[in-house]
């Protein structure tokens, strides 16, 4: 079996019909410069699977046959989401003329709570299921390299942070939606969180997931660690120790906005991997029986009901618990009930771009 990761698929017998058809563009020039440009794998990701494909083949042929053809497959639907109207061009469509700062209007102006599938770009729907597909691809070669040996442990890890990126990329899409709907943000930020939706939509890669991701993966592995009592439920101690094994930016954020009521809420939320009525519930229960603190095992016990305070580390539990805050969070902002209307990763997000934003004016001012 040759070991090139990408390969041409061979001719079916069926006639194949251009998806062009099917939109009208300005120049046919247009549809073959975004296919060539079609990529499924980011440079660090082809580079992992071009140095381990030979050597699980050397292991086991059919195994390493198995992941050629996934990756040949999720190459295919690379090529055809490529097919469809870049969403950083002006094109004419069945629907009339589109342009991305009609996209961006389109972004900011639609305030509805519901669910925005069909307010979304299909190109955005079809490359968000692409995403999935290739996060499972990476996770089940991650898995496969953990049971090759010692020697292979590096590139394991370097597989689960590229599985991790990708889940971070699916995380970051839902906070520049959210952000993008919070009309208490001022209109610049919230036009260049739609633009930066738009770049991620195109290429599903984002400078922004580089910065943050590492960050809260590291307080999400700290976090199961450092918060194993529920006690007083305030989560201060366990927030200092994980502070200190963080970055200066996450640093900067706890000095700046732990302060803010929301903030707290969420961050509490995040630790304690239960809901805000939760917390209250279970702090008012342990107040009244008099007892100084828990375990997480005990959480469900005293709630009366099952709850999934101690995740694991895998990536699907990350964004599993991550979309029941934000659930939780648009559910109470649309009633107007008390507790956090935004989950610890918009938070922190939003303060990113708000450092960013700051540092960018500086050097302005410095160089004029």
């Amino acid at each position: 079996m040759s070991t090139n990761i990408i390969t041409n698929s061979e001719t079916e017998n069926f006639e194949q019909i251009d998806i062009s058809t099917f939109f009208e563009q300005d120049s046919d020039s247009t549809l073959v410069q975004r296919e060539e440009k079609a990529e499924m794998l980011t440079k660090r990701q082809r580079s992992l699977i071009q140095e381990i494909i030979p050597v699980i083949q050397k292991i086991d042929k059919e195994k390493a046959e198995s992941f050629q053809n996934r990756l040949n497959d999720l190459e295919r639907l690379a090529q055809a989401v490529a097919r469809f109207p870049s969403l950083l061009e002006r094109h004419k469509l069945i629907g009339g003329v589109r342009t991305p700062t009609s996209l961006i209007d389109s972004l900011i102006a639609h305030q509805d709570s519901g669910d925005a599938t069909l307010q979304l770009p299909s190109k955005a729907i079809l490359g968000k299921g692409l995403l999935v597909a290739k996060t499972h691809t990476l996770s089940s070669m991650q898995k496969y390299i953990l049971h090759m040996g010692p020697e292979y442990e590096s590139t394991a890890k370097a597989f689960e942070t590229e599985t991790v990126s990708s889940m971070f990329s699916l995380l970051v899409e839902d906070v520049y939606l959210n952000l993008i709907r919070d009309t208490s943000q001022p209109m610049d930020f919230r036009r260049e969180w739609a633009l930066s939706l738009l770049l991620l939509w195109e290429h599903w890669n984002d400078q922004t997931i580089e910065t943050v991701a590492p960050v809260l993966q590291s307080v999400w592995t700290a976090r199961r660690k450092l918060a194993p009592a529920f006690g007083t439920m305030m989560g201060t101690s366990e927030l200092l120790l994980i502070s200190m094994q963080m970055d200066d930016q996450w640093i900067s954020f706890i000095k700046n906005k732990m302060g803010d009521t929301g903030v707290s809420q969420a961050m509490e939320e995040f630790l304690f991997g239960i809901s805000y009525e939760q917390i209250l519930s279970l702090r008012s229960i342990l107040k009244e029986k008099g007892i100084p603190a828990i375990g997480r095992d005990e959480v469900s016990k005293f709630l009366g009901e099952h709850v999934k305070s101690d995740a694991g580390l895998d990536y699907r539990d990350f964004y599993s618990l991550y979309t029941v805050r934000r659930d939780n969070a648009r559910s109470r902002a649309r009633l107007h009930l008390e507790g956090p209307y935004k989950t610890l990763e918009d938070y922190f997000i939003q303060f990113v771009t708000e450092q960013n934003k700051e540092k960018q004016n500086n050097d302005t001012f410095a160089k004029s």
